[in-house]
């Protein structure tokens, strides 16, 4: 970070012992941010690819001026927004629901799409005292950790991404909503999930330039040019891989918390543990680019 930057944006980050994941304190973001301290913000997200930056009590309005100080809303498909406001997901859990919580699987947001969003917002309205935790992994140390021989492999094979699993027409939720699950939160199964779109398994990130794989359990279904075995074998090894301890944080929620985290290097996992709790979190996405 310049010394210009660092004099006019007193801002405070805490990195993790790792470098993934860092909070960002010393902040009002229902205001605008000076531009250098809002170029502060962005180095610390593209240094770090998660922050948080709890005491954050922001109104809609507030949440959505914020996103747009990161970039223009993405397109969130196949979940039925906020009435009145399109760019916002409410992730409502209801004490007594027994459907499966939202997000519980490894992904990067809606990597289906032909230029998936590059950010993700989430701001904690209600937080259970007990479960909740979104885990993130981190797919640039994961790609950096590999052999020379895996990263020569991998460099310019196309991994081939779908909404299929979750959202299609014979997907998990539309298997729940065949069974009459009881599920607050309205999901939209539609055939357009069913497409599939080709990214790069190795990306390269249009701001830092460093590698990450990009593939997930939840939106990879293949390998272009593979035979299902072949792809199953070297995906299975990837998610093994990308997942372990060494590359994981787990992060902890508190009320009034705003988490952004960058969906071009990471993937993250929604855990459990709070049923018998309401849990009520607000969602938007900043537009990317085409993967390279």
């Amino acid at each position: 970070m310049s010394q210009a930057v660092r004099a006019s944006a007193p801002i405070h980050v805490k990195p993790n012992p790792s470098g993934f994941g860092a909070e960002i304190t010393g902040l009002d973001l229902s205001h605008p941010l000076p531009p250098a301290t809002l170029a502060a913000v962005k180095q610390a997200w593209a240094d770090h690819a998660v922050v948080w930056f709890p005491d954050q009590p922001l109104t809609h309005d507030e949440l959505e001026a914020f996103t747009l100080r990161i970039g223009p809303f993405g397109v969130d498909p196949f979940i039925k927004p906020m009435e009145g406001r399109p760019h916002i997901l409410e992730l409502r859990r209801e004490p007594d629901e027994k459907a499966r919580n939202f997000g519980a699987g490894w992904h990067s947001d809606w990597s289906f799409q032909a230029e998936p969003p590059a950010a993700t917002l989430l701001h904690s309205k209600v937080t259970p005292p007990v479960g909740g935790d979104t885990l993130y992994a981190d797919c640039t140390r994961a790609y950096d950790a590999l052999s020379d021989v895996m990263k020569r492999m991998l460099d310019g094979l196309v991994a081939v991404h779908s909404a299929a699993l979750p959202y299609g027409t014979k997907g998990l939720f539309a298997q729940e909503q065949a069974q009459k699950g009881d599920r607050t939160m309205q999901i939209i199964v539609s055939p357009e999930a069913d497409k599939t779109y080709p990214h790069p398994l190795v990306r390269v990130h249009p701001v830092t330039g460093r590698k990450a794989l990009y593939v997930s359990p939840v939106y990879t279904v293949g390998i272009e040019g593979m035979t299902p075995e072949e792809s199953a074998a070297i995906l299975g090894f990837l998610y093994a891989h990308m997942t372990k301890e060494d590359f994981v944080y787990r992060h902890k929620w508190r009320e009034n918390m705003l988490t952004m985290w960058d969906n071009r290097c990471t993937l993250h996992f929604a855990d459990g543990g709070y049923d018998g709790y309401l849990r009520v979190m607000h969602r938007t996405t900043v537009a990317g680019d085409r993967p390279r």
